[in-house]
């Protein structure tokens, strides 16, 4: 091992979160540092393929919004949180600790900066969450996934090393753009999936023509709830689609579609330029600091996605966009480069060297 120590990860429990601290996480253990995740309940879906030696669970709430009471209760909980985990990391003695964001990163990285062990974040979107802008005067270090991040404290300086993809991601950036045949298309709306898109797409191929339906194939991710009314609005129609709340090879399933449709998460923005598809993005509208809106423009600017918003994407839009695709499948492989062009497929790689090397730095002063 590099380190007598291990690299405790922190990240919140959603996949915009997960998936990028999985990516370092397979880089540091494949470059023999020992990895651990701390994270909350909502991650055990996601975290079960996480390349870590033990997985800790320390509690945390979000202390924005709500009544005073609630707030106050949120604060409390995440002051318990970074008693246990300056506990934890006695114990552990980490070379390092890496945030990812949200709420749970605050309690280890706090205890860390507390403790005098380095600290690296790594914000994933354009604008900075919360979470990570509490901290980021206190830590070693801010690396950033787009190259200009906004709403960052003043006098903080960032290194961008552009947003980790996991391995899936980088397997399936090999792929070409698939060839002309049946359309396939993805539809996705982030870990938690969106509604919207389970009200407006199906609603949209109805407004096709019968010939333009034969030629689709459809992917889409659907709540639980959405998951049987979208299955059967496609069948009704005719149009051959797989339904499914969740896809583990999702990577895979961005590869071999001619478009996808999804939100504006980090995460997703990422692996659309990694792999190099074109896409409709609707930022979710409702989001306190409109990062997605952020996260969309890059690729919006570049010509590689359309970029709508919400109030905007109305079955009548979508319809008359899909038509455009279907009938111009050239412009969609020259937006597929375009987003290619906007990819950095060793961010990873770079944030494991910005790791390792602060640790060094520090451990040894």
């Amino acid at each position: 091992m590099i380190f007598a120590g291990p690299v405790l990860i922190a990240a919140g429990g959603t996949g915009g979160h997960l998936f990028p601290a999985e990516a370092l996480g397979g880089v540091l253990q494949a470059r023999g540092v020992a990895v651990e995740l701390a994270t909350d309940l909502r991650a055990k879906q996601y975290s079960g393929a996480f390349p870590a030696g033990a997985v800790h669970q320390i509690v945390a709430a979000t202390p924005s919004g709500g009544s005073l009471p609630a707030r106050g209760k949120a604060v409390a909980t995440l002051l318990a949180g970074t008693a246990a985990a300056i506990l934890l990391l006695r114990r552990l003695r980490p070379a390092a600790v890496v945030g990812f964001g949200g709420y749970p990163t605050v309690p280890p990285v706090l205890a860390a900066t507390l403790l005098g062990i380095p600290t690296i974040l790594h914000e994933q979107n354009a604008v900075i969450g919360r979470a990570n802008r509490f901290l980021a005067g206190r830590v070693d270090a801010v690396a950033t996934g787009f190259p200009t991040l906004r709403g960052i404290p003043p006098g903080i300086r960032t290194l961008h090393t552009g947003n980790p993809v996991r391995a899936s991601v980088v397997a399936a950036a090999k792929s070409p753009y698939p060839e002309d045949g049946v359309f396939q298309l993805l539809v996705v709306g982030g870990s938690q999936g969106a509604r919207i898109m389970a009200d407006i797409v199906p609603a949209a191929v109805a407004l096709l023509g019968v010939p333009m339906r034969r030629d689709l194939k459809i992917v889409q991710q659907a709540r639980g709830e959405d998951e049987a009314r979208v299955r059967k609005a496609y069948t009704d129609f005719g149009v051959s689609a797989e339904v499914l709340p969740f896809f583990a090879d999702l990577p895979s399933r961005m590869a071999a579609a001619h478009l996808v449709i999804g939100r504006a998460g980090a995460s997703t923005v990422a692996e659309l330029a990694a792999i190099g598809r074109p896409a409709i993005l609707v930022p979710f509208p409702h989001a306190l600091d409109q990062d997605q809106a952020k996260n969309a423009e890059e690729l919006g600017a570049l010509g590689a996605a359309v970029v709508v918003a919400q109030p905007e994407f109305t079955p009548q839009w979508l319809a008359a966009a899909l038509v455009a695709a279907l009938d111009d499948r050239a412009a969609l492989r020259r937006r597929a480069a375009l987003a290619r062009s906007a990819g950095v497929a060793n961010a990873a790689e770079r944030l494991a060297d910005l790791v390792i090397d602060l640790a060094r730095r520090k451990g040894a002063s």
